[in-house]
């Protein structure tokens, strides 16, 4: 028995189309493992691993919905009503799931202009502290007190981003304030330790600079500023501290003497003027 024309139509269409799909999956597969492999070359760990299969998902779909609304056009069915009811669906979704469509777009903008990593040291929205994870809906933060925080990818998308760990050389601006008694020997004595102590350190550049910077209330303050050679914030602190331990060191041994708060009080007596 001989079958209906329109079966016959139908099911032409479905063997081409499971071929055709076959094939496209085939190359989508071959496309998924190429760029899996480009991105681990990269950085091994990186959150994009997690976004590419999800996207090559979304491309099958697509295609097996083009499919199947391809068959049923060949058995009579409005292609333009089979659209339709499914963008009135799509928009109904769209609309309860607005946010969550928000945070993946945010992701892939997050991801595609490489704003932060897991692992780098990063400020967002006051929010400061080390990239733990990034996934599809939000970024985890680890902050300095240990708490894990939870960021939106869209708030972060849209945020000012500082990341600073992409800083190569962070900025040491360190101020000594000496006594006005203090000598112009002792003054050039001691812009030339701070010199030697910058020069002879091997985690500051040697670009510095060295010179009087103003005159407080009870001191002459002398400032060094120059960059230390990391990104680091714990190493940047490390190094400060270093600089600090030295420099006080050597104005001690040099007898030059740090200031500190004071105040000259005048009281009158009659007609005298007393000074305390």
């Amino acid at each position: 028995m001989a079958l209906d024309p329109k079966i016959q139509t139908g099911l032409i269409a479905i063997a081409i189309n499971v071929v055709f799909l076959a094939v496209i999956f085939k190359v989508i597969n071959i496309v998924n493992q190429k760029i899996t492999e480009k991105i681990r070359s990269q950085e091994l760990n990186s959150p994009l691993l997690r976004f590419v299969p999800i996207i090559m998902k979304i491309i099958k779909v697509i295609l097996v919905f083009i499919a199947i609304t391809g068959v049923l056009q060949t058995q009579g069915y409005s292609m333009s009503s089979i659209i339709a009811g499914f963008g009135i669906g799509g928009l109904a979704v769209g609309m309860a799931a607005k946010d969550t469509l928000a945070d993946i777009f945010g992701s892939f903008s997050i991801l595609s202009d490489k704003v932060y990593k897991i692992g780098d040291y990063v400020k967002v929205n006051g929010i400061e502290g080390y990239v733990e994870d990034v996934s599809i809906r939000s970024t985890k933060i680890r902050d300095l007190d240990n708490f894990l925080i939870t960021v939106p990818n869209n708030m972060a998308a849209n945020a000012v981003v500082t990341n600073v760990s992409m800083a190569h050389k962070r900025l040491l601006k360190v101020s000594f304030g000496v006594t006005y008694s203090t000598s112009n020997d002792a003054i050039a004595k001691a812009k030339e330790v701070l010199n030697e102590i910058g020069k002879n350190h091997k985690d500051i550049h040697n670009d510095f600079t060295i010179a009087i910077h103003d005159l407080g209330d009870s001191s002459i303050n002398i400032r060094f500023m120059g960059y230390v050679k990391t990104g680091s914030y714990f190493k940047f602190l490390k190094v400060r501290g270093e600089f600090l331990e030295q420099a006080i060191a050597a104005f001690r041994a040099n007898n030059i003497d740090f200031a500190f708060p004071s105040r000259s009080v005048y009281i009158e007596q009659g007609d005298k003027v007393a000074e305390e």
